[in-house]
């Protein structure tokens, strides 16, 4: 156990590791060979001991979810993806103003120059798969949200990537994307913005009516890059829903 009751990667370790996790899934799990050369039941049997205070049994979990939830709404009609285990209670629903970059690099300028504060949701666009071009991880935005006391007032949505390590009230994964003219890339500076994670939405509230204005007025900005094999897979790589592929 470590302070407060929180537990890391070492003492998941300590209590028997991922064969403690097989062990625990022992009766939901078939037997396959592995790379190491016992098969999965094989190391299950070896397991002597689980620490159940890390490793808790089926039939008592943490959560009643898993980690990760999948969103959608007229923001994201074809998903998103929120870490939902690292957003506290009171985020788990939200309405806040957006607040839209065109880039990383114009978000994280922002949040050091303490132009978001709470109630704004910040709006990362432009850096999915096609966009980015590569969906770029937006780790130090959601960190430097976190550093900044912001985890419990600011969400932050972009068609760009997170790390299994971001916490707070972080989606992304928005499909379609901007580059695609997915609805992300027609929010505008002042739209409010519903989170709902135990319902599964994220909305745009703006009326259909001016969506479409701004969606006959968008055209496809410049590319980033417009040589090389990055500008080829920019011209032929799917939404993040798809698993960005090149199709």
């Amino acid at each position: 156990m470590n302070p407060g009751g929180k537990h890391f990667m070492e003492d998941l370790d300590a209590a028997g590791g991922v064969p403690g996790v097989l062990y625990q899934l022992r009766d939901r799990i078939n037997d396959n060979p592995t790379l190491t050369g016992p098969s999965v039941k094989e190391i299950v049997a070896s397991v002597a001991s689980v620490d159940e205070e890390i490793i808790q049994p089926v039939d008592k979990p943490v959560r009643a979810e898993g980690g990760l939830a999948i969103l959608s709404g007229n923001l994201a009609p074809l998903g998103s993806v929120v870490k939902q285990s690292g957003v506290s209670e009171q985020m788990m629903t939200f309405e806040g103003t957006a607040r839209c970059f065109e880039s990383e690099e114009a978000a994280m300028e922002a949040l050091m120059g303490g132009r978001v504060v709470a109630g704004d949701v910040v709006v990362i666009r432009y850096e999915g798969p096609k966009g980015g071009p590569g969906m770029r991880e937006m780790l130090a935005p959601t960190a430097t949200l976190m550093g900044l006391g912001l985890g419990d007032s600011v969400a932050l949505i972009t068609d760009g990537r997170f790390s299994g390590g971001t916490r707070g009230p972080c989606i992304g994964h928005i499909s379609p994307e901007a580059a695609e003219g997915g609805p992300i890339a027609l929010v505008e500076d002042g739209d409010k913005i519903r989170l709902d994670i135990p319902n599964r939405k994220l909305e745009l509230l703006v009326d259909e009516t001016d969506l479409a204005k701004r969606r006959s007025a968008w055209r496809v900005p410049e590319a980033k890059i417009k040589t090389g094999w990055l500008a080829r897979y920019a011209k032929v790589v799917t939404s993040a829903n798809t698993g960005a592929v090149c199709k």
